[in-house]
């Protein structure tokens, strides 16, 4: 896809959503960091149907430790894996409290240090709660870039490699959010709604259903 494509996609994205926002529910970093490992093979719609009571109660790390990991599963227990969800965000309060005086850290290498967050989970800690330029590639925004052609790869990581080269530097602030929201309502995995699509006709798509 050539930068000049690129470039228009995002303008047009920009003009479209001026200010994406996420769509987990959260009140503070902290529980942004909970909701990002509740939502690991789980949809963000169980996990924001579970976590305003779980977070009315719980909702720093001192806070959470109290409650316990028997009552932090009482809360989750229907989303996916949530006993392994359960004991890494027990474990990761922990480490907060420990080592970080009970605040999430601004950086990605203290953040995957702590129990159940990868790479994606750091990035959309440090993108929507500090305001950093990263790329989480989930399944809707690798989806995207490869259909595209904006930035195609095998692996999340080459993917994001290439959204580091590729986006804008204008862009960069809120182009995870634009990716992810296009590719879960329009660039769908089944069947893309490509006649609707704002960027069809700079899409690389070679299967557009129009």
């Amino acid at each position: 896809m050539k930068k000049t494509a690129i470039e228009e996609m995002f303008r047009r994205f920009a003009a479209n959503t001026p200010e994406p926002k996420g769509e987990l529910f959260y009140t503070n970093p902290y529980t942004l960091l909970v909701a990002v490992v509740l939502s690991a093979q789980a949809t963000d719609k169980s996990v924001n149907k579970e976590t305003p009571a779980l977070f009315a109660v719980a909702d720093t790390p001192q806070k959470m430790l109290k409650l316990g990991e028997a009552g932090l599963k009482r809360h989750i227990r229907t989303i996916g894996l949530y006993n392994t969800k359960g004991k890494n965000i027990i474990k990761l309060s922990e480490a907060l409290i420990v080592h970080h005086s009970g605040e999430v850290p601004q950086n990605r290498e203290e953040l995957e240090a702590l129990a159940g967050v990868g790479r994606k989970t750091a990035n959309v800690v440090l993108n929507t709660a500090f305001g950093q330029p990263t790329m989480a590639v989930d399944t809707h925004l690798f989806r995207v870039c490869n259909r595209t052609g904006m930035a195609p790869g095998k692996t999340p990581l080459v993917v994001e490699k290439g959204l580091e080269k590729a986006v804008p530097e204008l862009a960069r602030r809120h182009a995870h959010h634009w990716l992810i929201l296009h590719g879960r309502y329009v660039c769908k995995a089944r069947k893309p709604d490509c006649e609707d699509c704002i960027i069809r006709d700079i899409c690389g798509y070679r299967e557009k259903i129009l």
